[in-house]
């Protein structure tokens, strides 16, 4: 498309069409993450005197990467710069930027430690998932699994060892317990009662009551979590986080990497793999970012050390992924009064 054929529109108001059109799709905490995320775009906007979207150019988004780069992380850049890809892609749609753009917005790939050491579901992404699952797919095995996986943040051994017997519906809490067959990672230390809120027992009894497998494993055991073959297996657990945090699960197919869904291999056909999709997230994932949005949200550090089993050390070392800005609001928030 030639500039003569755009229509001039401001990047605020570019924006504000684009979270209208996804709001009926989206949670509005999506929505709202990706408002965070555009607003540093807009900001950039105003400090290079872009007030016409016509104006960008693949020079112009590089440069944008670059000065962001400057205060993120890889991952943070990437899910930033992955936002702007899909928001870019909108614009080339209401004739605000010339034609294939977005495919100039340069996402980072990360290396293996990068995601390794910060790769986590966030809070939005995890709400959109359970909202998704819970309205198509209600107290099924997925809907129990990923409850559990982010409302316990508890390892994928763990989810495996839990009997029918170790749920506790009138008291509310799971029990850890190391048996042979299933063992916990740091074996009799991992053993613990987990509680559990009204609304995740609603989950696991209606699973439980309706929708259980009634199969025994191998040693005669009643699992929690079945299939039709038994136990749940670790594979299961894999493919049902990468399956279900791909976006296209549960946001209406818009890829925010600029995948056509007929071409994605993440998506269907033959070849189908959600986890090669950089948004697909593994079950480690899910519980660093389950003890991250505990600590955001002033948990204590013990009480999340002893309820995920994991070390202060290893805690601090490994899962907690608060960013330093976050840190610093919540020391003012005990320390403003004294």
């Amino acid at each position: 498309m030639s500039d003569s054929t755009l229509e001039p529109i401001a990047p605020e108001e570019a924006v504000r069409l684009y979270l209208r059109d996804r709001r009926t799709e989206l949670a509005e905490e999506t929505i709202e993450s990706y408002r965070y995320k555009l607003t540093r775009f807009i900001e950039w906007c105003e400090q290079e005197d872009v007030d016409n979207l016509n104006e960008l150019s693949g020079r112009s988004l590089l440069e944008f990467k670059q000065s962001r780069s400057e205060a993120l992380n890889p991952v943070s850049l990437k899910g930033q710069l992955d936002t702007l890809r899909a928001f870019i892609r909108f614009c080339e749609s209401i004739d605000a930027v010339e034609t294939d753009l977005h495919n100039k917005v340069l996402s980072p790939t990360l290396k293996q430690g990068d995601r390794e050491r910060d790769v986590l579901v966030d809070p939005e992404t995890a709400t959109d998932v359970l909202q998704h699952v819970s309205r198509f797919d209600y107290a099924s095995l997925h809907h129990t699994l990923l409850t559990l996986l982010w409302r316990c943040g508890v390892r994928s051994g763990t989810i495996r060892a839990f009997d029918v017997e170790d749920y506790d519906r009138e008291n509310q809490w799971l029990r850890a317990v190391h048996r042979p067959g299933t063992p916990l990672k740091n074996k009799r230390k991992g053993e613990r009662l987990i509680s559990l809120s009204s609304d995740v027992c609603r989950v696991v009894s209606d699973y439980v009551d309706h929708r259980r497998e009634e199969v025994r494993d191998d040693a005669g055991r009643n699992p929690l979590l079945t299939t039709q073959f038994g136990r749940i297996s670790k594979s299961t657990i894999r493919e049902t986080c990468y399956r279900y945090t791909h976006p296209c699960e549960h946001n209406g197919g818009h890829c925010p990497h600029g995948e056509e869904m007929d071409e994605c291999q993440a998506v269907g056909g033959d070849d189908y793999a959600p986890s090669v999709c950089p948004s697909s997230r593994s079950p480690h994932a899910w519980r660093r970012g389950a003890i991250t949005h505990l600590l955001t949200e002033d948990v204590p550090v013990e009480v999340v050390s002893d309820r995920m089993n994991v070390s202060r050390d290893v805690l601090t070392a490994h899962y907690d992924r608060r960013s330093e800005e976050v840190k610093v609001e919540q020391r003012r928030g005990y320390l403003e009064e004294l």
